[in-house]
């Protein structure tokens, strides 16, 4: 294979601000096929990045376009219905996060992979920096002991999109105003489009690389969630026993001020040790009982989000360049149990098994 032929369904804000910018600079990919609602936007984005092949639905684009790939970016309770009919086909997915909003669907499409052959990737850009693989190398090392407890925080500035105002990607600390499309409020903001609030729009990041460099997956969830001005939570507050014992945190706010970047916090003790890992402050330490720590040093920058990695390792993962997988749908299967859980939880008022 020469060239990966890779089809979206789904082409909004983030498909066409950074997927589709970062696979057309390629000269190993192309952009064969596209699909979203809206015939002069379809139209603007066919032009754009010179697709050759566009349709309203994604049906006709997987029976009519020859494809190795597909990118799932349509809104999140789609997304079950995408990847699946894509990996029936035996096609390899990036499917945006959350994978889906129920955990009975993420288990499914982790199972059609791996029946089919064909990898599944969520684009999880903190996975891909340096540190975070770090971090999962010593935990995979077992260099905090067996992991007792865990704490997973996240904020971000989306009060005005989550809340239906809508969010110019301009007035976004450190986001490019050179886009098609700003996000389309309504798949935000709308429960029976979104599925949910912040944990599926936020906590979906911050959870997928809890799971994935801790090999930890939920048992029992309890969720606490509120949404002020809105109709989709802004804050949650969830409590986890995961399986083997452990337990841990998870919580997420959505109203950051727009002038101040993202927070990611991710703690991990352990038997013998805790990992302390900061994205906003750029972090990464290991301290161990035995006084053996560790340290990383890290530009004040380091975890700023960008999320050219995975693009380009979906591509390399078709292409064969690759067999490494840096966001599996194994890790977002487990972020997905633990927020289906939450949500579950949140209306029930007691605590929800996964």
């Amino acid at each position: 294979m020469t060239k990966a032929r890779i089809g979206f369904i789904g082409a909004g804000w983030w498909a066409t601000s950074n997927h589709m910018p970062v696979l057309a600079a390629r000269q190993d990919v192309e952009l064969a096929g596209v699909c979203r609602l809206g015939q002069a936007e379809l139209r603007q984005v066919q032009e754009r990045f010179g697709f050759k092949y566009a349709t309203e639905d994604y049906r006709e684009l997987l029976e009519k376009c020859e494809l190795d790939g597909v990118v799932v970016a349509s809104p999140h309770t789609l997304h079950y219905d995408h990847a699946s009919a894509a990996l029936n086909r035996g096609l390899h997915v990036m499917c945006e996060k959350p994978m889906t909003t129920r955990g009975a669907h993420a288990r499914e499409l982790v199972r059609l992979a791996e029946e089919k052959g064909v990898q599944l990737l969520v684009p999880y850009g903190w996975h891909y920096k340096g540190f975070t693989q770090q971090a999962k190398q010593w935990l995979d090392q077992g260099v905090v002991g067996k992991v007792e407890h865990v704490l997973c925080h996240m904020a971000s500035p989306l009060r005005g999109l989550l809340s239906g105002a809508g969010m110019k990607v301009a007035d976004i600390s450190g986001q490019s105003s050179a886009n098609l499309f700003d996000p389309d409020p309504k798949t935000w903001a709308d429960p029976q489009v979104a599925g949910g609030g912040y944990g599926h729009a936020q906590l979906s990041h911050a959870s997928g690389l809890m799971f994935w460099m801790s090999g930890l997956r939920a048992q029992t969830v309890y969720g606490n969630m509120s949404a002020p001005g809105a109709q989709v939570e802004l804050y949650d507050a969830i409590s986890v026993r995961f399986e083997g014992g452990a337990i841990g945190t998870v919580s997420g706010a959505g109203t950051v001020p727009t002038d101040q970047g993202f927070q990611l916090d991710i703690r991990i003790f352990g038997s013998e040790g805790m990992l302390l890992l900061d994205c906003e402050r750029a972090r990464l330490e290991l301290r161990r009982d035995d006084r053996k720590h560790q340290s990383v040093g890290l530009a004040p920058d380091a975890g700023e989000y960008e999320c050219s990695g995975p693009p380009n390792n979906f591509a390399d993962l078709i292409l064969g360049k690759t067999n490494i997988n840096w966001a599996p749908g194994e890790a977002a299967m487990r972020a997905v149990e633990l927020l289906d859980a939450a949500y579950r939880s949140a209306v029930s008022g007691k605590p929800e098994q996964v």
